[in-house]
C-alpha cells in the first residue's frame, strides 16, 4: 500500500510539537510543507523564537547546526544531513592555517577580526567566536564588515571569497584572496579584507557571456544576481542581493519588466511566472539542497512519533558556547 506522504506529513505536524523549516532552495514539494521558510538569516531568527521543542530542518547541515547552536535546548532533526559544498571547503585546521598565514606576514593575531559566512561548520563558527568575531549572511554582510572595521583590525573573511570581495568593492576597500590563482602572495598588510579561497559551485555557473546574451536578446532586461557570484558578474548586473533581497527586487518590478536572475533554480522558478529567466544555459540547481524528498521528511517526522528520532544534530558544549557567541553578535546587529 502506497503512502500519501503529504497527508501523513500534515497529520504528523498536527500530532507532534514540531516545526518544519525549509530554506528557499528546497524543491517545491518540500518547501510547500514547511511552517517556516526563508533565507539563512530569517531562519536563524525565527527558529530561535519558535516555541516548539522539535525542529525538522529541510536544508543543509550547517543550517541545522546553527539552530542547535542558538537554541541548544531544542531537538533538531534533518531529513537529510546534506553538506553544502562551500561549507566543506573550510574546517578548523584550514581556519587556523589562514590565521597563521596572516600572522606569518606581520599581522598580530589580536589584530585579526574573523568573520565567517553562515555557510560554515559549527567548529569554524566556534573558532571565530573565540577570536571575538562574527557570523554573517549575504543579507547582512555589509553591516557586519562595517561593524568589524570599527575595531581597526584586519578582517579575515571565510569561506566565500566572492562574498568577501564583492562587499569590499562595494565599500571601497582593498581585498585579497589567500591562495587564489594570480594572487599567490596575498599581502594582508596591503588589504582591508583578507578572503579564504572558497566559493559556491552553483553561483560560479553564471558568466559575463550569459549576461551579454540576455542583454543582446532583450535590450531592456534587468540582471539580478546573488553576491556569491564572481565580482565580474556582480559588476555587470543591475542588482546584487541576498535571497530575500532578490525576492523583493523582483517583486517590486513591473510585471512586464523582463529579468534574468543569477541564483539557485528552485528559487528563481518560484519568483514569478512571467518575464523571468534563469541566467545560465545550465540549470543552476544546488545538488545538496535538492537531496531532501517528501519521503525523507515523512520518515523524519514518523521517527519522532515512534520515539526513535533519526538524523539528530548534536554539538559538543564547547562548540555550542563559542559558535553561539559569533551568531549572537550577528543577531544583535539590526
Amino acid at each position: 500500500m502506497s503512502i500519501d506522504f503529504k497527508a501523513e506529513i500534515e497529520r504528523l505536524k498536527k500530532a507532534l510539537d514540531v516545526t518544519v523549516v525549509a530554506h528557499y532552495y528546497q524543491r517545491d514539494e518540500v518547501f510547500e510543507m514547511a511552517d517556516i521558510t526563508g533565507d539563512s538569516l530569517e531562519l536563524a531568527r525565527r527558529c530561535k523564537a519558535d516555541k516548539n521543542p522539535w525542529v525538522v530542518f529541510c536544508g543543509v547541515g550547517f543550517m541545522g547546526q546553527s539552530v542547535k547552536v542558538i537554541a541548544p535546548e531544542k531537538r533538531v532533526l534533518m531529513p537529510k544531513i546534506a553538506c553544502c559544498a562551500m561549507a566543506r571547503m573550510i574546517d578548523g585546521s584550514y581556519f587556523d592555517d589562514s590565521v597563521n598565514y596572516m600572522v606569518e606576514r606581520g599581522i598580530a593575531k589580536e589584530d585579526i577580526l574573523p568573520i565567517t559566512y553562515i555557510n560554515s561548520d559549527a567548529t569554524v563558527k566556534a573558532k571565530v567566536g573565540e577570536m571575538g568575531g562574527y557570523v554573517c549572511t549575504s543579507s547582512n554582510a555589509f553591516k557586519i564588515i562595517e561593524k568589524g572595521l570599527e575595531t581597526g583590525k584586519k578582517i579575515l573573511f571565510v569561506p566565500d571569497r566572492c562574498l568577501g570581495q564583492n562587499f569590499a568593492i562595494q565599500m571601497g576597500l582593498k581585498s585579497c584572496v589567500i591562495g587564489a590563482e594570480g594572487q599567490e602572495e596575498c599581502d594582508p598588510k596591503e588589504a582591508d579584507v583578507i578572503c579564504f579561497n572558497g566559493f559556491c559551485s552553483v553561483h560560479q555557473l553564471f558568466t559575463v557571456d550569459d549576461i551579454a546574451f540576455y542583454r543582446n536578446k532583450y535590450p531592456d532586461i534587468k540582471i539580478a544576481v546573488h553576491p556569491e557570484c564572481d565580482p565580474k558578474i556582480v559588476a555587470a548586473a543591475d542588482f546584487s542581493g541576498s535571497t530575500s533581497q532578490l525576492i523583493k527586487y523582483v517583486a517590486d518590478l513591473d510585471p512586464e519588466q523582463k529579468v534574468a536572475i543569477g541564483t539557485e533554480y528552485n528559487l528563481v522558478n518560484r519568483m514569478r511566472q512571467k518575464n523571468t529567466y534563469v541566467l545560465s544555459s545550465t540549470k543552476p540547481e544546488c545538488p545538496t539542497m535538492n537531496e531532501t524528498t517528501l519521503e525523507d521528511l515523512y520518515n523524519t517526522l514518523k521517527s519522532i512519533e515512534d520515539g526513535k528520532p533519526i538524523n539528530e544534530i548534536e554539538i559538543d558544549d564547547h562548540t555550542v558556547k563559542y559558535a553561539n557567541l559569533a551568531l549572537e553578535r550577528m543577531l544583535a546587529i539590526k
